[in-house]
């Protein structure tokens, strides 16, 4: 899919992003699409299609330090929440629905609570839930990936070497600092979701807590979980399986 990448700084940093509209038909909510850690905003490209083809607008971001987005000298979440945000605010965009993966999954839950009317659907793939006070530590891998996993992930190096050598892995540090902390202000915050909410796990070595996700949706007022039996990465694994599931979610 080749789009124009535009730019805009609405809080000091240059954040890429594509934004396409589609040749017949015509949904008035435009879809965001924000990435994982590491990746970019291509990594949406085969369902960037299928949403263009339903006649959905389709916003894709590079997050700050990824992509041909520009480095930055810091990277906390919120930081991450306030750069989407800012582009809604610059694109005039003022309902979306919002897919995000892992990190952009994280980002697309802090804007939701931020800007509830902003959002109308969000659907939150692998994004791991922040700790509460009390809570042990994550205990992060411990499952080896599947040939599968190793197959899709280099031949995504290959097809898109750009987000591999991009990303400025400095915010690995910081990010897993964070993600380590307990966050009782997310889950304070929580309840200030009120967009249909859809929670997707990659079954065996999953990032979502299944404890802190029994939480999570007894607090959300209109949730819904679906496992797949793959790795961190649903919408490149289990693309068919994902696209079957995300697709009716967002045109109801």
């Amino acid at each position: 899919m080749e789009t124009s990448v535009l730019t805009a700084a609405p809080n000091g940093v240059a954040i890429a992003y594509r934004d396409s509209a589609p040749t017949t038909g015509y949904h008035p909510v435009p879809v965001l699409l924000v990435h994982g850690m590491g990746g970019d905003g291509r990594t949406w490209d085969r369902f960037a299609r299928s949403l263009l083809a339903a006649g959905r607008r389709v916003v894709a971001v590079d997050l700050r330090g990824h992509g041909r987005s520009a480095r930055a000298a810091s990277y906390r979440f919120d930081e991450f929440g306030a750069d989407v945000l800012g582009l809604c605010e610059h694109l005039g965009l003022e309902t979306v629905d919002l897919v995000g993966h892992s990190l952009g999954g994280h980002t697309g839950s802090l804007v939701a609570q931020q800007r509830p009317g902003l959002v109308r659907r969000l659907v939150l793939e692998e994004a791991p839930l922040p700790l509460r006070p009390g809570d042990p530590p994550p205990v992060l891998g411990g499952r080896l990936p599947s040939p599968a996993e190793l197959w899709h992930a280099s031949t995504n190096l290959l097809r898109n070497p750009r987000a591999t050598f991009a990303f400025d892995r400095s915010m690995t540090g910081s990010a897993i600092t964070q993600f380590r902390a307990p966050n009782p202000m997310w889950w304070e915050r929580l309840p200030r979701i009120t967009a249909p909410t859809l929670i997707l796990r990659g079954g065996p070595g999953s990032m979502v807590d299944p404890t802190r996700l029994t939480a999570a949706v007894d607090v959300l007022g209109d949730v819904a979980v679906h496992d797949f039996t793959c790795g961190h990465s649903i919408h490149r694994d289990r693309h068919r399986e994902f696209e079957a599931t995300v697709l009716p979610f967002l045109t109801d």
